[in-house]
């Protein structure tokens, strides 16, 4: 079940909506000023790590794009 995240362009609140299908109708509005124009915005999430097999650790790297700020995160993994 996907969560998708949206940005109204209108008030700029944030807001969640889950889908328990692709084929599912839902109104699409902000739920708080009811308009209908948002953006999609790609999910922060939270994650914790401890060192992968190697020793590598989990790194991230912040810089500065056109929404604000964007970070990258390097997780290590089953090759590490």
């Amino acid at each position: 079940m996907p969560i998708y995240e949206f940005k109204c362009l209108q008030c700029s609140h944030v807001f969640e909506l889950l889908l328990m299908n692709s084929d599912e109708q839902v109104e699409m509005c902000c739920p708080q000023c009811k308009s209908e124009n948002f953006e999609r915005i790609i999910s922060t999430t939270h994650y914790s790590m401890a060192t992968g097999a190697s020793g590598a650790r989990p790194s991230a790297q912040t810089r500065t794009c056109s929404s604000g700020s964007c970070t990258t995160y390097d997780l290590p993994g089953h090759g590490d």
